[in-house]
């Protein structure tokens, strides 16, 4: 019987050492129900690193969607022929964060009110957009959008567009975490009260 538990005691760590979860840990994992939201708001990088801060995210990538090219690379993207918007899609666990209340801080970290444009970025790759992924969603972005006009935060209208989502490309492997890899590097997003 000893052996039997040695052998047995072995195996999980084994198990463990390459990267491996328990049976049970996996059904529990599996138990969790994650969301996709998928945003653009300007440079994904600066929207990436504020909205992978809020609890309950996980899982951001960046990349493009809402233009017609396929398999798009940055070299065409930042042209603004194909299209597509710089943007952000996250998973999260909504019984730790709604996704009103990604809606409202993607809200207070760009300025909604500047068409195809945020701080130096020109174009409409850096449009403000809201991907939404369903009918409850698209009710929620709608909200969102009239929560944050009748802030008062904006002076002029918001521009966000609401679109169903369509094919997410990931963006190339440098842009993945830019501003984690390069502390100090370029954004223009930061949170507004």
């Amino acid at each position: 019987m000893k052996k039997v538990l040695l052998f047995l005691a072995a195996c999980l760590a084994a198990q463990l050492y390459a990267g491996g979860t328990p049976a049970r840990s996996r059904k529990m994992d599996a138990k969790i129900k994650l969301e996709t939201a998928t945003l653009a708001g300007g440079c994904f990088w600066g929207v990436e690193d504020i909205l992978r801060a809020l609890p309950g995210v996980t899982d951001p990538v960046v990349g493009y969607t809402g233009g017609k090219t396929e398999n798009p690379k940055y070299e065409e993207v930042k042209t603004g022929k194909t299209g597509h918007a710089e943007s952000i899609e996250l998973r999260f666990d909504p019984a730790k964060i709604s996704y009103s209340a990604i809606l409202d801080m993607f809200f207070k970290m760009h300025d909604p009110t500047t068409p195809n444009r945020q701080g130096n970025d020109v174009g409409t790759q850096y449009r403000s957009v809201i991907f939404y992924h369903g009918e409850a969603q698209k009710k929620e972005a709608e909200a969102a959008v009239k929560r944050a006009q009748a802030s008062g935060r904006w002076k002029r209208p918001i521009t966000t567009e609401v679109v169903p989502a369509g094919k997410f490309w990931p963006a190339e492997e440098y842009h993945q975490d830019y501003l984690k890899k390069h502390p100090g590097g370029y954004t223009c997003h930061y949170i507004r009260d």
